[in-house]
């Protein structure tokens, strides 16, 4: 079966030449444009509409290499209306107007990105992935740092939790000692919001540092990570392309929880880590 990133993969293969929404990508994978943007970015490292861009402006850069096609003919053929809007995307992708690169039409210039390789038939056997629990949680109020990012600055999300480490035990009416990583508030482009935070028992002279979310109760299906938390994209990347195809529960649209439990060492990024996808039944 193929699954989710494969399926939209394919459709951004088949009609990048034309019109294309993230909705059109998402309805062709069976995701909501909330889990495929997630479920994209964590497979190819970026978003789903930069992934589009960057095909189209590839091919594009083939052309002006083996045609002799105007330039305003190829950026029609690439989706663009007009020649300064191809202008500008290209400068943007490669670094270069396309009338700079075609004085000089080599493709070992600029980095080409070429069509995602899918095997659906091959799983991620590097990561143990045990089927989930489900479980019946609670509304939940959470105070935390937030901060958004795009699928170039995701990977600073670490320091994010440097910065939180202060405050957790001196926020008022903290419940407990477990941390939440909530990603909530996609949009089209892939950025996210992500909080790092700890559930309270109701909110009080939250700081200008800190932002409070609302989690509705919800059913979620919930896998643990083995291993360091360095390693948590790789249980990530095995949710969305191996148990999801097969899952017989369809994933909501609500925040996304890596919960760090009691049992989580600060020190060593170690134990009781848990990923926990808001689900259907």
């Amino acid at each position: 079966m193929m699954n989710p990133i494969g399926r939209a993969v394919w459709y951004i293969e088949m009609h990048f030449g034309s019109e294309i929404s993230l909705a059109d990508v998402a309805q062709a994978s069976g995701l909501s444009k909330f889990h495929l943007v997630r479920a994209f970015g964590i497979y190819a490292g970026r978003s789903v509409m930069r992934y589009v861009r960057a095909r189209r402006l590839s091919e594009a850069a083939k052309r002006l290499v083996m045609e002799s096609s105007g330039i305003l003919d190829v950026a029609l053929g690439a989706g663009y209306n007009s020649h300064e809007a191809f202008t500008r995307a290209f400068k943007e992708q490669f670094g270069i107007t396309p009338d700079q690169f075609r004085r000089n039409p080599s493709l070992e210039t600029i980095l080409i990105v070429e069509p995602i390789k899918m095997d659906n038939n091959e799983k991620d056997t590097s990561t143990n992935l045990s089927g989930p629990r489900l479980i019946e949680g609670d509304a939940m109020l959470i105070v935390g740092l937030k901060k958004r990012y795009d699928d170039k600055t995701g990977v600073q999300m670490p320091s994010q939790w440097q910065a939180f480490q202060a405050h957790i035990g001196n926020i008022d009416n903290q419940k407990g000692d477990v941390a939440f990583g909530v990603l909530c508030n996609s949009d089209d482009d892939g950025n996210i919001d992500y909080i790092t935070g700890v559930e309270v028992s109701r909110y009080m002279d939250v700081t200008k540092e800190l932002d409070g979310l609302r989690i509705a109760a919800q059913t979620y299906a919930v896998f643990r990570h083995e291993g360091h938390v360095a390693e948590i994209g790789r249980t990530w990347k095995a949710i969305f392309t191996d148990w999801l195809p097969e899952a017989e529960y369809k994933p909501v649209d609500a925040p996304q929880l890596e919960r760090y439990g009691e049992g989580f060492n600060t020190k060593t990024g170690i134990g009781d880590i848990e990923i926990w996808i808001p689900i259907g039944k």
